[in-house]
């Protein structure tokens, strides 16, 4: 196999696995002991920046270190770039499309963006960390399971959901 296929491989494997460290870093971490930097992401405001955003910090300098170690192990360099690709990724999908932290907005009305869009709305639709839903950033169940874990949650929890939000209907 040419070296181009394994740095190819090794680069879509760590988008892939980002996916999966991202949604247990998000469900655990970020709504668990890192509450505190990633409640500025669940409050209202008009700020610029939040504290949370010192995860894509602490991620790119993670992402910096793994890049000098790659000139030494080529392997760990291709890793880098996987997780670089990922962050920016995220940044496009996240930040951009859903939290229009842009000075554009769009709103996608079809297809895989519009569900990407509503889960990551769904997922802040709950006050607070607990009871939230739909924890990745590049993947979403489908809409009709998130709901219904929503449905859930706010029976068994007795959560408190934004107003503002669209929470269980289809915008």
């Amino acid at each position: 196999m040419s070296n181009f296929l394994i740095a190819a491989a090794i680069v879509v494997g760590t988008i892939a696995l980002m996916e999966l460290f991202a949604w247990w870093a998000h469900k655990y971490v970020m709504h668990g002991w890192g509450w505190g930097w990633h409640r500025s992401h669940h409050e209202p405001h008009d700020d610029a920046f939040e504290k949370n955003d010192l995860y894509a910090a602490v991620f790119a300098c993670v992402a910096i270190a793994l890049f000098w170690i790659g000139t030494t192990y080529w392997v760990i360099w291709w890793l880098a770039v996987g997780i670089t690709c990922y962050g920016a990724l995220y940044f496009i999908a996240h930040d951009g499309l859903v939290h229009h932290r842009w000075p554009f907005r769009y709103v996608p009305k079809k297809g895989y963006f519009k569900r990407l869009y509503q889960a990551h709305r769904l997922h802040h639709a709950v006050k607070g960390k607990e009871g939230c839903v739909s924890f990745g950033f590049l993947w979403a169940p489908s809409l009709d399971s998130l709901k219904e874990e929503l449905r859930e949650n706010r029976k068994a929890l007795d959560l408190e959901l934004y107003d503002n939000t669209a929470t269980l209907d289809d915008r």
